[in-house]
């Protein structure tokens, strides 16, 4: 068997919960709703009369999407390597996501991300090494 590479199986996770956080952004545009609004109606606010809340959920999913399957321009950048930059960004989106009624879900997926992530930083893994630090594929002659 194989070692579990743990920054992948996190890698994974956060795709899914960030391609969840768009789609429940997008039922938020539609069925405006706070997820604490049993308790307070203090939020309200930020879900109507203008979709603050959706329109935060939607660009965090767009940034993890992109941040996690990586735009050409994107792959391979400091920020794309770094796991401390997501332990510090994921939070955030985690924390956008349980706000909104229909990011419950998501916020879920994220907080597993995170462990996992965390885990992988503890073991001292890394994301993707720089490209002239790989060795060479055919150095081997036979």
């Amino acid at each position: 068997m194989g070692r579990l590479i743990k920054n992948h199986w996190a890698r994974l996770i956060i795709l899914t919960a960030a391609a969840y956080q768009i789609g429940s952004a997008i039922e938020g545009f539609i069925w405006p709703k706070v997820f604490w609004d049993f308790m307070t109606k203090n939020l309200n606010g930020a879900v109507k009369p203008i979709p603050v809340l959706q329109i935060l959920n939607l660009l965090m999913g767009l940034l993890g999407l992109a941040w996690e399957w990586p735009l050409k321009y994107f792959a391979g950048t400091l920020p794309h390597r770094s796991i401390e930059f997501r332990l510090i960004l994921y939070p955030l989106s985690s924390l956008l996501s349980m706000l909104l009624y229909q990011g419950t879900d998501p916020a879920i997926y994220y907080i597993v991300g995170i462990g996992v992530y965390f885990w992988a930083y503890s073991e001292g893994e890394i994301v993707c090494p720089i490209p002239w630090t790989l060795p060479k594929r055919n150095s081997l002659k036979v």
